[in-house]
């Protein structure tokens, strides 16, 4: 049996919710390196590198000949706004359903908890919130695009 990227989902979630710093699966010809940010092996220990995440994405794409949309390139972040990352790995919606407009947009006002958007894991949805009152100044993913742990999803500005 196959590991499924279903399947390799479902294992980076319960990595990002365990107390492990550092996980090494071989599967097969399926390999997965990954660990948590701060984590430094031992002294001695022959315990292997991690692997950057987009290595691990591209890497994880070319075994299983599925394409990976590639991560969006960070544009310059300006002083003062405030980043909304990513609390799983997931595929990004940026609305409810396909038929309705998106949570927010560049420019759109938001308070403290306001929904940004979804994030989707094995058919589970994880809302987006934001940490602050302000203004949406960037918007970093596109609907539909995988995303990591921690990476940075909305810039906004806050309310003074």
């Amino acid at each position: 049996m196959d590991l499924t990227d279903d399947d390799v989902l479902e294992i980076l979630k319960l990595f990002e919710q365990s107390k492990f710093d550092f996980l090494h699966l071989e599967h097969g010809d399926r390999k997965i390196t990954i660990s948590k940010p701060g984590y430094g092996p031992p002294a001695g220990s022959a315990a292997a590198p991690a692997i950057p995440s987009q290595a691990r994405t591209a890497d994880a794409a070319s075994k299983s000949g599925s394409e990976v949309a590639p991560k969006p390139i960070p544009t310059p972040i300006e002083a003062g706004l405030i980043p909304i990352t990513s609390p799983i790995v997931g595929k990004f919606y940026a609305a409810p359903s396909p038929n309705d407009p998106p949570f927010v947009e560049i420019g759109s006002r938001v308070a403290v908890d306001a929904t940004l958007g979804l994030i989707e894991v094995m058919k589970v949805f994880t809302s987006i919130k934001s940490t602050v009152a302000g203004t949406v100044e960037q918007i970093l993913v596109t609907n539909g695009a995988s995303v990591e742990y921690g990476q940075p999803l909305f810039f906004i500005r806050p309310e003074a």
